[in-house]
């Protein structure tokens, strides 16, 4: 277990030492993003993804994730009442990093045939989460917009339909759908082009290392750590113990359940911030968030990884 969790740590320290030391500079962070998400990604999802039946796929592993989404969230709701602010706090709480830190953890720790666990919830996980988030966002908006008297927003279901679109036509399940379907003709990729997408794919897990490690080193959490250890709380260490607790439930077991046991561990996606960006709600909170929780990742994924590698046969 050590011996496949110390590169992911030597990666990340490395990417925040050539940040403090200036090798890389704050506003390089965002084309490197850039590279890392519309380059390197779609090229591993749709090498590794165009090799596989859909016969051969296991849905359970992504209905127990779900089921223990759905728990958080509703719970969040309704502990916080119905309103923008509770809906950004609670898909903080639900929406893992599956692929700029998940995607190089899973490979190490389990090796690449657990990808295919992995990438058959990313290929859903944005697209309920978002869409769902959205519609939650909407009516929240609506409500405090009624209570306001304000002029009401555009039809619910336009906006959901775009968010909908936009889910699919996406850096991360547009090349999962697309090897899917070209896996499904039979067809093999040309050599060259193989081993092309090969070398770019090979290239995602440390360089996605890198940039989380140089992120860091330029986030501040200031004055919102209380809500940002709250949500990284419940993100790192529940959201993974409700999917462990459940899972018996489903007869999920072995390494899919130490997959979806890591996954759930993993600190809060960026995208969250990009809602509370487009609905200005908690753009602080939860951008401290996303840095506490991935700090906090640090010391509570080691934990995961031993027990993942305990449940497993």
């Amino acid at each position: 277990m050590l011996s496949s969790l110390i590169p992911v740590l030597f990666c990340i320290a490395l990417g925040w030492i050539v940040a403090r030391i200036g090798w890389v500079r704050d506003a390089a962070i965002k084309d490197l993003s850039n590279l890392v998400f519309l380059v390197l990604t779609p090229a591993l999802l749709f090498r590794t993804m165009g090799q596989v039946r859909l016969q051969e796929l296991d849905f359970r592993p992504v209905v127990l994730y779900f089921a223990a989404v759905a728990i958080l969230f509703i719970g969040t709701l309704l502990l916080r009442g119905f309103s923008k602010r509770a809906a950004a706090e609670a898909l903080s709480c639900v929406f893992s990093n599956t692929v700029m830190i998940g995607v190089p953890i899973t490979q190490f720790v389990f090796g690449d045939s657990a990808l295919i666990v992995l990438f058959t919830l990313v290929s859903l996980h944005s697209l309920i989460l978002l869409t769902s988030a959205t519609l939650i966002f909407e009516l929240a908006e609506t409500r405090e917009a009624t209570e306001r008297g304000d002029a009401a927003p555009r039809p619910l279901w336009r906006t959901l339909l775009q968010a909908a679109r936009k889910s699919i036509i996406h850096p991360v399940p547009l090349p999962i759908l697309i090897g899917l379907i070209f896996a499904q003709t039979g067809l093999q990729l040309p050599s060259g082009l193989d081993k092309g997408l090969q070398m770019i794919g090979n290239a995602l897990s440390p360089m996605a290392l890198l940039l989380v490690g140089i992120s860091l080193a330029y986030t501040r959490i200031g004055s919102n750590l209380r809500t940002a250890l709250s949500i990284s709380f419940v993100k790192n260490l529940v959201m993974p113990a409700l999917v462990l607790a459940i899972a018996p439930l489903l007869g999920v077991t072995g390494l899919p359940l130490a997959v979806m046991f890591v996954i759930a561990a993993m600190p809060v996606g960026a995208n969250v911030f990009y809602f509370t960006q487009r609905y200005g709600v908690m753009q602080q909170e939860v951008s401290a968030s996303i840095a506490a929780s991935t700090l906090l990742a640090l010391a509570t994924l080691p934990v995961a990884i031993y027990i993942s590698h305990v449940i497993q046969p």
